[in-house]
Order: structure tokens, then sequence, then C-alpha cells
């Protein structure tokens, strides 16, 4: 948004009385339609985000309204979408939303839609301040209406039901458009999720080329970006889990308005973060507007989950709203002996002062009761020929338990139209508690089947592990647009700064097998004796190390520019200096171990830069050279510290927006590369310790696109080549592919919408294919996993209540009931080898939801 400077525009002081005067006589003789309106029925609509006129022209339909426009004031203009309860009112208000133009009702039934005029609010507000500039002759550019957070993307409550996002706050902390901003970035809005019916992020992000999940202890907290793994999740652009343990809860999707991938280096706006790219997720807010949903979820393997969501305004003048919602799930597995007991709350308020300035607080809690899976294992160069069901935990291991606790808050302030001020707070409280059963030799590459049973008998043990972790982490951001000699300037300037602590302690002889929890892979007996569990609980381990104490601390400071010319030409430059400081301490307590904290400093800068040329509306081509800053909080076996991890990347792309800017598709190139990689030093008795295998390289090209084809056709699909090497290696791994990157793979997920037959309003279906050619499932490329095609499905039914909807919806994940496997652990809790996580078969879920 811009303030130009024209003759006819009188600056800093006060506007005339003539103009005043004509704008009170207006607002006092325009009739209050718009009030008397407001009691109209409210009906439901479902009208997809489309050109303005045509979406319109359908509420004018079904609404029963006379809409009045020249056709000029809505030419290339874009709807948003429309899905649920509405007033008539609400309903143009939505579908008008960043357009530029106003409404207003002449008669019970007719309405005028026309360019913004500034309110008798505006005039006022104009009159008594200095720092506001007015157009006397009443047009010209769009005027200031307050803050406008790019994360609010619902309407009135309302979950959004297109599939296209045209901006994302990830790329640059601004409002840019995507087709705008010289970076890949990718959204899964909250209307596939709903579509697909996922329950955590892992299933959200197998939308996005690039990203892949690599689970540990079955939970799915870590990703592979652009071929390198990343266990950082973000929340509303700040650190959602601790750092130095490397640990995360479940993130569950009942709280999410849509993820964000940026793909790359992301340390110029972030900080440490892999260069692979960052994952934010994006929550949802408190809306002005009454809205409450109910679902309730029903499938395979005793599935059942309960998901609500309640929001409106709590006081007369909508300054203050409010929004609970939050999900419980229960189920078993395919997996012997697995299950999950889950329940997440997510109370949040916010209050608008004025209508320049917001503060919101959210509280998310989440607690899971599951149990620990340990995946299985490789023979020879294939994971094993045996059932994927089966499991070598047992069914007297004790409950596991998994809960964080995220205290947010949030403050936006514009000063005036080109200035706002925006600072995020963000408190994590995140804590695991395990005791497993676990293949013996488990943090070594010694062979875990017995040699002297035929390679029958698989060795186990016992080991169990208590983390926590405290994160505060907050910024403070500054944002304006300038216009400087004929250039415009979208300017941003930030400070950050987080501390994260942690403990981990670790009991059990997690290295040697135990006599007596052998068990045979092809006819396993299960049943251990509960004094196994005991026995491992009272055995400390390492002895006298085996309580360990982090500490991460850093500060950072950052600028961006984006600069525009004649319209098309977009130049993004910026840059961070980061200050970090890590440490782990070792001990036979934490008291000790934090005495015994050593403390490594380093710092660096990190700059970025990208341009983007847009010769068309519709499309646009980038490229952008970017790189980022790590602080490794890990020691070798010899206990000293390692250097940092760099990363460098040079990508190029191109952009369009097709079907009446419907449809976004990204195409993009990369080559990138991480030095100091850090990973389990193989050679040292100590598991936890670390060596740098020296430097790895990805590049590939990349597909992604989003969107609506039609009125009733939607998209999203993704197709990506990676080259993911070794290049660097002391180790002999030198020109080995990296673990879990698919040379190829993709997905294709499409919905059709019935709006134009009567009979069969309100049916929608949809089909998904899912694939990713073979993968190496460790970085010694000793076994692969072998490529596989999952086949989804889905149907459902919106049947109008009076002024509630209801849905009926079917999902079938795996309709083929095809086997394959998702990933292998990155050696965090286990070797790849003994840590293959499996793709679940044929699974079907119902849900019945309510909304009102």
């Amino acid at each position: 948004m811009h303030s130009k400077t024209s003759n006819s525009r009188l600056q800093y002081r006060h506007v005339t009385a003539g103009l005043l005067s004509v704008a009170i006589s207006t607002v006092v003789n325009q009739p209050l339609y718009a009030e008397q309106q407001s009691n109209l029925t409210t009906r439901y609509y479902n009208i997809p985000s489309q050109s303005l006129d045509g979406a319109l022209t359908e509420l004018a339909d079904q609404a029963g309204l006379k809409l009045l426009y020249p056709a000029e004031v809505v030419s290339n203009k874009q709807s948003q979408p429309l899905s649920g309860n509405y007033s008539p009112k609400t309903a143009l208000e939505t579908l008008l939303r960043d357009s530029s133009l106003d409404y207003r009702f002449t008669d019970d039934q007719s309405v005028t839609v026309q360019k913004h005029q500034k309110s008798m609010d505006d005039l006022l507000k104009i009159a008594a301040s200095d720092e506001y500039r007015v157009d006397a002759t009443g047009g010209g550019e769009e005027d200031y209406t307050g803050p406008v957070e790019q994360e609010d993307l619902t309407v009135s409550g309302r979950e959004l039901s297109g599939y296209n996002v045209i901006n994302a706050n990830s790329a640059t902390k601004t409002d840019t458009p995507i087709l705008e901003t010289p970076v890949s970035i990718q959204v899964v809005p909250r209307a596939v999720m709903n579509d697909q019916k996922t329950t955590t992020i892992k299933g959200a992000l197998e939308n996005v080329s690039s990203v892949r999940p690599q689970s540990s202890l079955g939970l799915g907290n870590g990703f592979i970006i652009r071929g390198f793994h990343s266990d950082r999740v973000y929340r509303n652009g700040l650190v959602a889990n601790g750092l130095s343990t490397g640990r995360a809860a479940q993130f569950d999707s009942a709280n999410l308005e849509r993820v964000e991938v940026l793909k790359g280096p992301a340390a110029v706006l972030f900080g440490r973060i892999e260069p692979g790219g960052l994952i934010n997720l994006v929550t949802k807010k408190p809306q002005d507007e009454s809205y409450y949903s109910l679902e309730q979820r029903f499938g395979s393997y005793d599935f059942y989950r309960t998901e609500w969501d309640a929001t409106g305004a709590i006081t007369d003048d909508n300054s203050l709203s409010y929004r609970f919602n939050g999900s419980y799930q229960n189920n078993k597995s395919f997996r012997d002996f697995n299950f999950n007991d889950r329940v997440q709350v997510n109370p949040s308020v916010t209050w608008r002062p004025s209508d320049a300035t917001e503060m919101s607080l959210d509280v998310e809690v989440l607690h899971e009761n599951y149990q620990v899976d340990r995946g299985l294992f490789a023979i020879g160069d294939r994971p094993a020929p045996i059932p994927i069901t089966r499991s070598f935990i047992d069914p007297n291991d004790p409950v596991d338990t998994n809960s964080k606790v995220y205290l947010g808050f949030n403050f936006t302030h514009a000063f005036n139209a080109d200035w706002t001020i925006r600072n995020r707070f963000l408190a994590s409280f995140v804590d695991s508690n395990d005791i497993s059963v676990k293949p013996a030799n488990a943090f070594t590459v010694a062979e875990f089947l017995d040699p002297s049973s035929g390679n029958r008998t698989y060795l186990r043990n016992i080991f169990s592990q208590i983390v926590t972790s405290q994160t505060y982490t907050t910024n403070l951001d500054l944002t304006g647009n300038l216009e400087l000699w004929g250039t415009n300037h979208q300017t941003l300037i930030g400070i950050d700064y987080l501390r994260s602590t942690g403990t981990y302690l670790t009991r059990g002889n997690f290295r040697e097998p135990v006599p007596g929890l052998g068990i045979d892979i092809y006819n396993p007996v299960y049943g251990i004796d509960p004094s196994f569990y005991a026995n491992a609980l009272a055995t400390p381990f390492p002895p006298g190390s085996n309580h360990s104490y982090f500490r991460d601390e850093w500060y950072g400071v950052y600028f961006q520019d984006h600069i525009t010319l004649w319209d098309k030409l977009h130049i993004l430059g910026g840059g961070r200096y980061d200050w970090a400081t890590t440490g782990r301490g070792k001990g036979d307590s934490f008291s000790a171990a934090e005495a015994d904290l050593p403390s490594r400093k380093d710092e660096g800068f990190s700059p970025r830069v990208g341009i983007l040329y847009q010769p068309w509306a519709w499309a646009s081509v980038y490229g952008n050279w970017t790189t980022s800053f790590g602080a490794n909080n890990g020691i070798t076996a010899t206990g000293a510290t390692i250097n940092p991890e760099v990363g460098e990347q040079f990508e190029v792309g191109l952009k369009t927006e097709l079907f009446d800017q419907r449809l976004t598709t990204t195409l993009a190139y990369y080559h990138l590369t991480k030095e100091n990689i850090m990973t389990s030093d193989f050679n040292s008795p100590d598991p936890l310790a670390k060596a740098a295998i020296g430097e790895a390289r990805s590049q590939g090209i990349e597909l992604d696109m989003s969107g609506q084809i039609t009125d009733e056709l939607s998209v999203i699909g993704n197709y990506a080549y990676t080259d993911a090497r070794i290049t660097k290696d002391f180790s002999g791994l030198q020109g080995n592919r990296l673990s879990n990157v698919p040379e190829h793979s993709g997905s294709l997920w499409l919905k059709y919408d019935i709006h134009h037959y009567e009979p069969l309003n309100g049916l929608s279906f949809g089909m998904g294919v899912f694939a990713a050619s073979q993968r190496e499932g460790d970085d010694a490329n000793t076994f692969v996993l072998p490529g596989y095609v999952r086949l989804d499905a889905f149907a459902s039914y919106a049947y109008q209540l009076g002024d509630s909807r209801l849905i009926a919806q079917f999902n079938i994940r795996n309709l083929l009931d095809k086997t394959y496997y998702e990933s292998t652990d990155p050696f965090q809790n286990a070797p790849p080898r003994v840590g293959i996580y499996p793709g679940a078969p044929l699974t079907a879920i119902g849900s019945i939801r309510l909304e009102y």
C-alpha cells in the first residue's frame, strides 16, 4: 500500500471544510439499508474463488438480490471463496474482501457495488491527524483501514473452501503476493486438510514437492526438505520446539489454518535452520462472526476422533473476540501393540482497542499416551520379508507419554497507512518419557540378529529416555512502504531472540543384548516379565554421564527491502547477523551436567538476494541466491565442539496464476550445498558423539500447483526430481546418495464439487495419487526402500438443515492396499537399518460434521 503525492493532494494538515461538508451530507442522507439488511435470512452459500463478476452473479441468484455495478469496476478482480452460512451483508463483505470495492443497499433487495469511498470515521481521523494524507478529489489510492494480518485467512470463522492461496507470510514476513516473491513457497490450505482428513502435519506435507517424512520412534516429527533432514518446526513464525534435544511432540491439525513451506535457506529472517527449507504452521485466529462446528470421525483400527471449533465476538463492538477449538483422538494401529490416545485444546482471544491496534493471546496444550514404535529392520539390501504389522516391542511395555504447551502472544500496531510494527512471543514447553524394547547394538553398526540361531533371533534390550525442553523466543518487526526516486520499497527491519534449555536422562543398557530378551523374527512369542523394565530403570547408562543438560541462545538482527520498478520488476535484498551460543554438559545428575556445561560461541552473516520479472499479470520469472548459518550443538568423541553448518543455494524459477488467477503454479530449479553436516560418530562408544561428514549437495527440479481449474474442479499436486549426494567425506561415504531422498516423487489430488446440477448439489468427490521412487535407507547406501504408488479417494455430501449444515464424508487411504515404506530413522534413536517405518495398509475413515 503506497501513499503517492500529487498536485490535487493535501498533505499533513487538515482537509478543507468543503470536503468535510460533502462527506457529512453523504453520510447523513444515505439510506441505512446496510443496517436493515443485516437481519435478512441467513443461508448457506458455496461459491468458489473465481472472477469477481462470476461470483457476484452466483450470489445474486442464490440470495435473490439485484446487484448493480459498472463492468469496469469488477474487471480483472478475483473473489474470495465463500462457503458456509452467511447473511447477505456478510456474504458480500466476504466476496469483496481485498477488492478495494464497497457496497450499499439502495433498498431491501437492491445493492450497488462501487469503488471504496471514505467513511465519516475516515475523514474525521484525517481531519484530526497530521500523519494522514487524502486525495481531495475523493478517488485514487486504497485507503488505510488498520492492520491486516496475512495470517488471518479465515472469513468470519469459517474455514475457506478454496485450494488457491495468493499470499504466504513466511517468505518475506510481509503481505507480498506469491507471484511477486522471488523464492519458492508452497501452501497447504485448510480445505485440503479437510478433504484428505489429515490429523497431523505429516499428511498435509505430502502435498508439497521435495518434502518427505522421516520419523523417529514412530512419531511424525521429522522431515526432509530438498534432501536435508530437519526436525525443527515453526509456529506463526517462531520456533515451536526445543533446539538442542531435537525432540518435538506431535503437531495435530485441529488448530491449523494452513501449512506454509519456504524452500531453501531461510536463515535471513528466521535464524538457525536447516538449509533445505522451513515449515511454518499458521494457526486459526478468533473471528467476529459466530461460528460453531463439531465433527466426529471413526475408522479402521478402532479409530475415533472428535474435533470442535467455536468462535465469535465477546463484546457488542467486536473489539474482543474468542476462539476455542481442539480435538480428542483414540486409535489402535496396523502395527502390533501400537496405539495413540491424544487430546489437544486451543483457547485464544483477540482484542482490537482501535482500528490500528490488535493484540492476541493463544494457548495450545497437547498430551498423548502412546506406544513407541521401533519399526522394522533390513536384511541384506531390502526391508526384512516379514509382515509390516509385526512389531518387536511387547504388549507389556509401559505406556509412553508426550506433551507440549505453547503460550503465544501477538501485537500489531499500524502507525499510519505505511508503517506497522509487530511483536510476537512464544513460550514452548515440551516433555516426553518413553521406555521401550529395542534392538541391541542400536547405536552402532553391529548386527542385531544372532548368527548362532540362523539369524532368526532378534537380540534386544530395554532403553528409557526422558526429555524436557523450555524455549522462549520473540521478535520485533517494523515494516514500511516508501517511495524513493520513482521506485516503491517495502522495507522490513527486525530483531529476534531465542533461549532454549533442555535435559536428557538415559537408563538401561542400550548397547549389549539382555539375556532372555531375544525373540524369533518369524515366530515371535511375546510377554516380557515386568522385572526387566524395573532393572532397566534402575540402571544409569552410560554410568556417571547419563544426565545431559543443553542450552542454546541466539540473538539476530535482520533487514530486507523489496523494491518494485515499473510494476514489473521486483528486487528482494536482505541480510541477517547472528550471535549464537550453544553447549551440552554431562554428569551423574542434572546439576552436575549444568555445572560441566561447555560453551561455544559462533556468529555469522546470512545474505539473500532475489530478482523477479513479471512480464504479464499472470506470470513471473525469478532467481535467487541465499545462504544459511547454523550452530551445531554436538560434540566429537574427544569432547570437541563442531563448527557451524553453513548452506548456500542458487535457484531460478517460473510462477504463474492461470485460469483467471485461480490456479497457482511454481516451477523451480535449485542447487543447494551444506557444509559441516553433523551426524553420529560411528567409531565412538558414546552414542551421542557427533562428527561432521563434510559436505552434501542437493539439486533438482520442482513443480507445484494448487487452486481451481474450473468452478467445480480443484487440484493440488507436485513433482520433484532430486539428486542429493554426499560430496565430501572422511569415512568413505563420498558419492553416496543421501538417505530417504527419492530421485522422483510427487502427488496429484483432484476434487470435484457439484454446484450446478440441482439433484446433486452438495456432492463432492476426489482422488489422489502419491508416489516415490526407491530411496537409499541410510547414508552408507547399504539397503534401499522400494518405490511405491499409493491411491487415496474420498466422497462427501453437504446437506442444509435450516441455518446449519451437515456434512457426511468417507475417505479411503491406500485404496489398493499396497505395501510400502515411508522412511527410516535419521539415526536419532536408532540406526536406519533397524528403524524402518512402513506405511499403513488400506484405511477407511468416515466422518459427520455439523456447522452452524
